[in-house]
Parts: structure tokens; C-alpha cells; sequence
């Protein structure tokens, strides 16, 4: 019996330091955090760097919707990476006021087209913008990242958002991006961590970029790759709540199963990979940042972490001692706060509520993906997208 009381508690501990931290860093983005201030008034010149890998389903609109900004039209290329497009597509594109760069590569992944880009660019950009193939900016956006920079920023993750919510599923992985946005990037911000970067929707200096770019070789993660590389050099991440980019969010249990198993691959990858060094760098170095981004890629994944909380919760009602089951109760209690803090109030409706009914799902898929997560991180998976969620961007409230 004592054994099973030790076991209860380790893992307690485990659960609930996932638990503990999220609701944290929850509460922490409820305050608001001051950004510096411009430090001049220079129009930087910028590269928006778009690489896809066979999306001749949206890549025409994503380039002509680029175009749009409110920034003058000399000083920004929408820089069109393609990989794998059908030759009716480059025609298209062809004709566009963009740069096409048409790469060949092997073994595909992100970081190997862009890295392709960036050779056969020129260096006279000052900032690089990477987004994803179906990702469309705001009017603005080219001016709010300009002003970030012209505060000494190096690094800078704007707030990416969901474009379309037509499934149960999309609403789930809508609401999931606004609760990370909440804690790992809000939250971290106004307690003076560096914001966690996406993947899309970010900013570089370009001489930075490009000199960081030539250590980067990963299939999945690279984004992560890109956090400990600039964490490691204690560069600060900034983030922009206000600089919004529309993201397509998954439609169905097989893209989000897929989706999921990515990252949890990258997650346990890149924990093994900088746990020791961020150890040592907190201690040598007093670099908390990297430190604090090797926790993250030990923290329970929150689906998975609900789930957890929800199944032991039962368990322990039915048959464990009644304090046992109040100290799992109070961690259900924090991880149910934590997502209702997290959750923007646009997302606060009888659809999401619907959504809802789609956890258990969401949990049995997540369990797949741990099965499956032998070598993913290895692998190329391709999230596809649609036409159909390019033409259903949604507006949000500016919260």
C-alpha cells in the first residue's frame, strides 16, 4: 500500500507541476506588459518569405493578399518558395508583382526551402518575415513589425489567429492557439520571459536570420530550433498581441491526430537535445530563458493533460481515499481555471461549447500519436490546406 502511495505522489508531482505552471502563467497573462519605445522612424525594408511545399490550392490568393499591405510597395518582396508546384501554378505566379524561387529538393522540409531562399536572395533586407503558405496578414501588419523593430528588436512573434472555424475541430485547435498565445507568449511577456515562437507569423533581423538559418536542419520543430539557437544567445523574443496573422486551423480528427504527433516528436526531441545545456546555461550564465523553454518541452500536452486529470478524477472518486481525491480535484480545478482565463471571449458561444463535446476524441487521437511518435520527428508530414478556409477568414475582437 505504502508503494501506491508513493506512485500516487510522483506522479502527482508530475501532473501537477504541468498544472501549476500553465495556470502561472495564466494568471500572468490576464496584466498587460509594456514594449518599448521606437527608437526612430526608419521604413525597414523587408523580405516576406512564404515557403510551400505542393499548396497550388492557395498560394495565388496567399501572394495576391500579401500584396496588400499598408507599407510602401519598394520596401517589402513577397518571396514565393515552391516546392513541389504543378507548372500551371508557377504560371500563375509568374505573373504576379512577387519573387518566385522554385526549389528541388530531395527530402523536403521547411527549414531546407528557406535556407535554399535565403541563398539565392541578396542581403539587402533588414527584416525577414516567415509565414506559412495559407497565412494572410492584416493591412497593417508590415508597419506594426516595422515599429518593433524600430524599438531594437531582434526577434519578434506577432499573434497568429485562426481564419476559419467550420468544424468542431478547427474551433478546437482555434481555441488551443489562443490559450498558448495567453500563457507562452502573452503570460511569459509581462513577467519578462521571452515570448514562445509558432513557427509562422515571425520576424527576424535579416543578418541574424540568415547567420542563424546555416545551423538550422531539422524536419519538425524548427521553430524550436530557432528558440534555443536565440534563447541560447540571450536574445530576447518579443511578441505582438495587436499584429495579427490568420492561420488555417486543422478540420478533422485525422490532420489533428497528424498535426499532434508532430509535435509531440519535436517536443520530446528537443527536450533531450537542450535540457542538460539550458541546465547549465541557467547556472553558468544565469540564462533563464532557455532554461524556461526546456521545461516546456517537458510539460504535459494540455489535451492530454485534461484528460489525465479527468480520468483519475473518476478513478480516485470511486475507489481511492477521499483526500487523495481532493488533492487531484484541486489540480482539475486549476487546469479547468487555467483554460477558461486562457480563452479569448470571442470564443465564448454556443459553437465552442459544441466543440467541446469533441475532447474525448481529441484525448483518444493525442494517445495515438504517442503510439505513433517513434521517428515522426524524422519524417515529413504535411499539413494540407484549402481553399475553402482561405475564403472563411474570420474576424476577432482585439482583446
Amino acid at each position: 500500500m505504502n508503494y501506491l502511495y508513493i506512485l500516487n505522489y510522483l506522479f502527482f508531482v508530475i501532473v501537477g507541476f504541468s498544472t501549476i505552471y500553465i495556470f502561472f502563467f495564466s494568471i500572468a497573462g490576464l496584466f498587460s506588459f509594456k514594449q518599448k519605445k521606437p527608437l526612430d522612424d526608419k521604413q525597414r525594408r523587408f523580405a516576406i518569405l512564404i515557403p510551400g511545399y505542393k499548396e497550388d490550392t492557395v498560394v495565388v490568393e496567399v501572394a495576391n493578399e500579401a500584396l496588400k499591405q499598408n507599407y510602401p510597395p519598394e520596401l517589402f518582396d513577397v518571396i514565393i518558395v515552391a516546392d513541389g508546384f504543378r507548372q500551371s501554378t508557377l504560371d500563375r505566379l509568374n505573373v504576379l508583382d512577387i519573387r518566385l524561387i522554385v526549389v528541388e529538393l530531395e527530402f523536403s522540409t521547411k527549414s531546407r526551402a528557406i535556407n535554399a531562399a535565403l541563398r539565392a536572395l541578396e542581403k539587402d533586407y533588414d527584416v525577414a518575415i516567415v509565414l506559412d503558405a495559407d497565412n494572410l496578414m492584416e493591412k497593417d501588419f508590415l508597419e506594426k513589425v516595422n515599429t518593433a523593430f524600430s524599438a531594437g528588436n531582434t526577434v519578434v512573434q506577432a499573434h497568429r489567429v485562426a481564419k476559419n472555424m467550420d468544424t468542431s475541430y478547427s474551433i478546437l485547435d482555434a481555441a488551443s492557439e489562443e490559450i498558448n498565445n495567453h500563457i507562452f507568449r502573452k503570460g511569459h511577456r509581462v513577467i519578462g520571459l521571452s515570448s514562445a515562437l509558432i513557427g509562422s507569423a515571425m520576424a527576424f533581423e535579416y543578418s541574424y536570420f540568415c547567420e542563424m538559418m546555416e545551423k538550422v536542419e531539422v524536419v519538425g520543430g524548427f521553430d524550436k530550433e530557432i528558440e534555443v539557437l536565440t534563447l541560447a544567445k540571450k536574445i530576447k523574443i518579443e511578441y505582438l498581441p495587436d499584429a495579427y496573422v490568420y492561420d488555417e486551423k486543422v478540420p478533422d480528427a485525422k490532420v489533428f491526430s497528424d498535426q499532434r504527433r508532430r509535435w509531440l516528436s519535436a517536443q520530446l526531441h528537443f527536450f533531450g537535445k537542450s535540457f542538460i545545456p539550458a541546465t547549465k546555461a541557467l547556472l553558468a550564465q544565469g540564462n533563464i530563458d532557455l532554461f524556461d523553454k526546456a521545461v516546456q518541452f517537458i510539460l504535459i500536452p494540455r489535451i492530454l493533460l485534461l484528460g489525465l486529470l479527468i480520468f483519475i478524477n473518476v478513478v480516485y472518486l470511486a475507489f481511492a481515499p477521499f483526500e487523495l481525491f481532493v488533492e487531484w480535484g484541486i489540480l482539475f480545478l486549476l487546469c479547468i481555471l487555467t483554460f477558461a482565463i486562457s480563452t479569448p471571449l470571442y470564443l465564448y458561444n454556443m459553437r465552442t461549447l459544441k466543440a467541446l463535446m469533441k475532447i474525448p476524441s481529441g484525448f483518444y487521437y493525442m494517445l495515438l500519436s504517442l503510439l505513433k511518435i517513434k521517428g515522426a520527428n524524422k519524417e515529413f508530414i504535411h499539413t494540407k490546406h484549402s481553399y475553402n478556409a482561405f475564403q472563411k477568414k474570420t474576424k476577432k475582437s482585439k482583446l
